[in-house]
């Protein structure tokens, strides 16, 4: 116990001691975002989505090597399927583009380049919050024309409630999402480069059993920063 609580107090201190190095970015970029579609947990390329993220995050160093990089991103997700093209006689398109609000956590370890620079690496978990979207069908099946464009519908599932689903139905998503973080970038004097990696561990079918790795979001990011 008492280890327990000396490790704390020194990390309080190596964090009070960096205190003023920690910085704040205004961030966005590019999301490529696909569901996983077999039960290890693998996509399909061609089902790749292009989407966008938004929002802030924050580099806290805790010593010299490493640093906690908490987030608040405004973030896309989904896939998108499509059989035959527009002239086809049967022709199906279908996209999917949930929106969340996401909360990073990553723990990443610095390699100084110069005293303004460095390469970052690190992982973490997120957790998500369901907020909007859009699925979106059109095609046609010999003379036979259809097209919807339809606001996603999420369940109002508790999640501390785990052996239950409120609210879950066919063609509704969870609202809440987890997963871990892989990150990687490059940091300059005002600005931050990276690239990420986010691996969905909830279904986003509302109504399905959690235990494999299929329909699952892995969406790749990248991003630049300005340093506030």
């Amino acid at each position: 116990m008492k280890t327990m609580i000396c490790s704390f107090a020194m990390l309080l201190f190596a964090i009070g001691a960096y205190a003023q190095q920690s910085a704040v970015y205004l961030k966005g970029g590019l999301n490529l975002a696909n569901v996983s579609t077999t039960s290890n947990g693998r996509i399909d390329d061609a089902n790749t989505l292009a989407s966008f993220h938004v929002g802030f995050m924050g580099d806290l160093p805790v010593g010299k090597f490493f640093a906690i990089q908490p987030g608040l991103l405004f973030t896309g997700k989904g896939a998108k399927t499509q059989t035959g093209q527009p002239g086809d006689s049967y022709y199906y398109k279908a996209t999917s583009n949930p929106l969340y609000v996401e909360l990073p956590v990553n723990f990443v370890v610095k390699l100084p380049l110069a005293p303004s620079s460095s390469l970052f690496f690190g992982a973490g978990p997120y957790a998500a919050i369901g907020v909007g979207g859009k699925n979106k069908v059109e095609g046609n099946a010999g003379l036979v024309s259809f097209k919807s464009d339809d606001a996603i519908k999420f369940s109002n599932d508790d999640p501390t409630t785990f052996n239950q689903q409120e609210g879950a139905g066919f063609g509704i998503m969870r609202r809440f999402d987890f997963g871990l973080n892989g990150t990687a970038g490059l940091e300059l004097d005002k600005v931050l480069l990276s690239l990420n990696y986010g691996y969905g561990l909830t279904k986003i079918n509302s109504v399905a059993e959690n235990n494999d790795d299929k329909n699952k979001h892995r969406v790749l990011s990248l991003s630049i920063g300005f340093k506030l």
